[in-house]
């Protein structure tokens, strides 16, 4: 994460104890980012998920649920509360 070159990530962002100013932080970076090759939501989201999977199980519980929790806070931030995706594809299995 450190040498990406989609977002230039604020100091400490994944070391916040709230969710919310993990959200936050990413929507930030993401938003202020020209490097990026999709949306600022998809970049932030992406940063997140790294960090969550690189982590593994070595995450403890409570961190993962405080990061699972920011992923909620994102999606709010950017007006995606119902989780569905935005492919613009079609829908179902035709």
């Amino acid at each position: 994460m450190q040498t990406s070159n989609a977002l230039d990530l604020e100091e400490g962002v994944f070391t916040q104890r709230s969710a919310r100013q993990i959200a936050l932080s990413l929507k930030r970076s993401a938003d202020r980012s020209r490097r990026r090759k999709t949306d600022p939501f998809r970049s932030a989201m992406s940063m997140l998920n790294f960090h969550i999977n690189r982590a593994g199980r070595k995450l403890p519980a409570e961190r993962k649920r405080t990061l699972t929790r920011a992923k909620e806070e994102l999606r709010q931030l950017y007006g995606r509360t119902d989780g569905a995706r935005r492919t613009g594809g079609k829908t179902g299995a035709g």
